[in-house]
């Protein structure tokens, strides 16, 4: 695996994206900081297989994704598309990320601009950690256009519906200290540790039974399509497994033993 760069202009047959593992982390970086890490075809496919393969490897629990060069995404390489070129993965989405279903749970680690897919992406993630500084928008409606890819639909869900309506009719950016205070963003770090604060929250994460953080994530994100009673009924359905695995027995013997449990994934 390549070591994800922050700094520094890639050659033109460097990779446009770039992962690395580390404790059960699995950091994804956008590699394009030359376009502001705008997503062409070539990347949304390079993201999709990365998506793929965290999803595939069983000793992985949480990913990290993040965009080189101090800038998360500019969203869709316009210059690309407009050569025939899309970044719309057929059943993934843009990017190959959202509208796919990744079982593993992701962190956006935003720094500098997330404009358009950009911050699609984000929403796309389960959590998000942004450096001061970074900026947030959905301006499609300044150009005649929408947000299709999750900005309709998850903004209203990520924070209130009528600040979401509010930047969703006018495209006004929505500063990373106001997307705190909103509570999209989950932490707000110095600028330039975004990554490394994302990375501690993911190793944190991933220490828990891989199996329940799984689940969590599925019966969380499945919940708004059921009303309670067919909530209750999904959850069960999904966490049976979980509480009758040799984790969930692993975890209570650890505790009473006063050790760190041995997750085995089963």
């Amino acid at each position: 695996m390549t070591n994800p760069s922050t700094t520094g202009v890639p050659t033109t047959d460097a990779p446009t994206v770039l992962t690395r593992e580390h404790d059960g982390v699995f950091v994804i970086t956008i590699n394009r900081p030359q376009v502001r890490n705008a997503i062409d075809g070539a990347t949304a496919r390079a993201l999709a297989e990365a998506f793929d393969q965290l999803d595939a490897h069983d000793g992985l629990t949480v990913g990290v994704l993040t965009g080189a060069g101090g800038v998360f995404s500019a969203g869709m390489d316009l210059k690309a598309y407009a050569a025939g070129d899309t970044p719309v993965i057929p059943g993934q989405g843009f990017a190959g990320l959202t509208r796919a279903r990744p079982r593993t749970p992701l962190i956006a680690a935003v720094e500098g601009w997330a404009i358009g897919g950009g911050t699609e992406m984000a929403l796309a993630c389960d959590l998000i950690v942004a450096a001061q500084g970074a900026t947030f928008g959905l301006f499609e409606v300044s150009h005649g256009l929408v947000p299709p890819e999750g900005g309709i639909v998850r903004l209203p869900e990520r924070i209130p519906r009528n600040i979401a309506m509010e930047l969703l009719l006018t495209g006004d950016p929505l500063p990373a200290e106001r997307a705190e205070k909103l509570g999209l963003v989950n932490h707000l770090t110095a600028p330039g540790e975004a990554l490394q604060h994302a990375v501690e929250l993911a190793i944190r994460i991933a220490r828990n039974a891989p199996l329940a953080v799984a689940a969590i994530k599925r019966g969380v994100n499945e919940r708004t399509a059921f009303d309670d009673h067919g909530a209750f009924s999904q959850q069960d359905r999904i966490v049976a497994p979980v509480l009758t695995s040799r984790d969930a027995q692993e975890g209570a013997r650890a505790f009473a033993e006063k050790r760190a449990p041995q997750w085995q994934g089963r």
